[in-house]
């Protein structure tokens, strides 16, 4: 199992930033295009338990895959879960957290996950998972900085 870890204090009030983060479109947004997301059911709903999500995404070679996940847990304006129920990895398990702090808001990103191919998952998850986790989550970091403002 590995882990990413990522918190960015944007300039924005807790409301603006929980609509921006619960609509589903808004992760086309945050997710570079050269990735070729694109929603295909389960967008343009305020999130709920349960919501299924399937989009296709292109994480590695121009190689496009079918995404499904639910939203699991939904805590209003303070935080939401997100699990893989098909896709590229053998477990995802994606928490969002909300923190109203002096002049904004800590969002905090707390990712679980599992490389498929449990034998080459270490390997596969050296050359090329966890770097492209990264990219995409500093990508985020750039756009809601754009977008918000950051809280030094």
């Amino acid at each position: 199992m590995y882990k990413l870890y990522r918190q960015i204090k944007l300039k924005v009030s807790k409301e603006q930033c929980w609509d921006f983060f619960s609509a589903p479109e808004n992760l086309k947004v945050i997710t570079p295009d050269y990735m070729g997301f694109d929603i295909i059911e389960g967008g343009g709903k305020e999130m709920y338990e349960g919501q299924i999500i399937a989009y296709t995404v292109s994480p590695l070679f121009n190689f496009k895959v079918k995404w499904v996940t639910e939203i699991t847990h939904v805590r209003q304006g303070e935080f939401f879960v997100d699990e893989q129920r098909f896709g590229p990895y053998k477990f995802w398990h994606h928490k969002h957290f909300f923190e109203e702090i002096a002049g904004g808001v800590l969002c905090t990103d707390e990712i679980h996950y599992m490389p498929p191919f449990k034998l080459i998952a270490p390997l596969l998850n050296k050359l090329t998972i966890e770097s492209k986790l990264k990219e995409i989550f500093d990508y985020r970091e750039k756009v809601l900085v754009e977008r918000f403002d950051r809280i030094d």
